[in-house]
């Protein structure tokens, strides 16, 4: 085994993407050997692919699993988190648990367990499936350096990951845990402004694409700010000013802060409703 390879057990109650996109990592990575991975899945088409894309134990006992543990993964929907919770309490005793539920606060889950939780909550976001996600971290008040850290080294096998107060988790939520989605907006429309002006369908979609690959990729490399960047390509009476100057009028910037505000104060309410 390699020398970096986690020596706990880690079991995901959840088999959802986000847990798929999460075992692949810890397997690709090698950080975890299959042997300590389990995952469980009410769905018996979730459990089949799991088990035959990774080849790691799946089932439908959550109890099980989670006694098998150290470390438990809670993937799974916020409406359910709390009946999950209630149900694993025991079984969570004594265990590092990671919560990637949207929207539900620490405090709530740790309201449900028996004893004193050491609990991390986590947003993740969808480029995770290909291991360029990036995931906000937010450890409890029980959680020693050592959990963090394991914390962190897990959800590092698919991406980057910050640590925030978690006061600031459902803004991670609003910006990177719903911006994929934005960001395919972006690429669906400036392909369609391709169209328009005469680009072929296939054509348009790549260069859009590419493009915000392309941009992204310059600022994670240079760490410049992005409007030292943008000046870069604006040269003065061109055709990058000119479509900049469209999208202004537009409101471009206005609209995409409002959909960040609106989908936080989204989490803010799953939050709500799960307490």
């Amino acid at each position: 085994m390699p020398e970096a390879t986690i020596q706990r057990n880690v079991a995901l109650i959840g088999a959802g993407q986000m847990a798929e996109a999460l075992i692949g990592g810890f397997l690709e990575s090698g950080l975890l050997a299959s042997s300590r991975l389990r995952a469980t899945d009410p769905d018996a088409g979730r459990r089949d692919l799991v088990a035959r894309r990774f080849g790691i134990a799946v089932g439908v006992d959550n109890r099980d699993a989670a006694a098998w543990a150290d470390v438990v993964i809670l993937a799974v929907k916020p409406q359910t988190l709390p009946a999950v919770v209630d149900d694993l309490a025991a079984a969570l005793d004594g265990k590092l648990v990671i919560s990637i539920a949207a929207g539900v606060p620490l405090r709530q889950i740790a309201e449900r367990l028996k004893s004193e939780a050491r609990l991390v909550r986590v947003m993740p976001n969808a480029p995770a499936l290909l291991r360029a996600g990036v995931s906000a971290l937010s450890p409890g008040p029980n959680v020693s350096g050592e959990d963090a850290q394991l914390a962190r080294r897990l959800l590092e096998a698919v991406g980057r990951v910050v640590v925030v107060n978690e006061s600031l988790m459902d803004a991670v939520t609003g910006l990177s845990g719903s911006g994929p989605a934005y960001a395919f907006l972006m690429i669906e429309a400036l392909a369609d402004g391709g169209v328009k002006v005469g680009l072929p369908r296939d054509v348009a979609v790549t260069l859009a694409a590419q493009t915000l690959a392309g941009a992204a990729k310059m600022w994670i490399e240079t760490g410049e700010h992005p409007g030292r960047l943008k000046d870069r390509v604006a040269s003065p009476g061109g055709t990058t000013i000119a479509g900049l100057h469209e999208l202004e009028k537009g409101g471009f910037r206005s609209v995409l802060m409002k959909a960040v505000e609106a989908a936080t104060e989204r989490s803010k309410a799953l939050g709500r409703s799960c307490s």
